[in-house]
């Protein structure tokens, strides 16, 4: 089911077809080399895709697969997903691309857009991302979307950095369709 698009992605639900490429993606050491889950092989990349396609069925979210509008691959995924941090349940966004995307500011814009939906169509009050401190790419996308450095936690048995974004903050920077000014 395709969830938004953005001028270079189609958003939609992760399915088992995609499983070959996706664990292509998430075997990559390069591209997991911040995950907290580490590397994943084929098994664990279907657990991940039964594990959103549960929260799709519960909470009409979580993390969607970005589909390259001009050559058709799955360039990776970005959503949001439910969490327990410091014993808050949270909505976090995460998102993840072959490296042969890297660089294009797709990361950038399929954030802005799963941000947009996280405040418009879901009504969510406030979003954080999780992001592992050394990960200065990842850091740059959520402050690029406007995400602000909170705090410093543990998640998962690792020390990260936790950045907030309320919807009260997005509104301030949003156009009126939805993106995030500059988007």
């Amino acid at each position: 089911m395709e969830i938004a698009q953005t001028p270079r992605l189609r958003l939609r639900e992760l399915d088992n077809g995609d499983v070959p490429a996706l664990a292509a993606i998430l075997a990559d050491p390069e591209v997991m080399r911040y995950s907290l889950g580490g590397v994943h092989d084929e098994a664990q990349t279907r657990r991940f895709i039964a594990g959103c396609r549960a929260s799709y069925a519960e909470h009409g979210l979580g993390p969607w697969a970005l589909v390259d509008t001009a050559s058709g691959e799955l360039a990776g995924f970005c959503g949001l997903s439910h969490d327990t941090i410091d014993g808050v349940q949270e909505v976090h966004l995460g998102y993840r691309l072959a490296t042969r995307f890297w660089g294009r500011g797709l990361a950038t814009e399929a954030a802005r857009r799963v941000v947009a939906l996280g405040f418009t169509a879901h009504r969510l009050a406030s979003l954080v991302a999780i992001i592992e401190p050394a990960h200065g790419a990842s850091r740059r996308v959520a402050e690029k979307v406007g995400f602000q450095d909170a705090a410093s936690t543990a998640f998962q048995g690792w020390e990260v950095r936790l950045y907030r974004l309320t919807a009260a903050a997005w509104a301030e920077t949003a156009s009126p369709s939805g993106q995030a000014a500059g988007a």
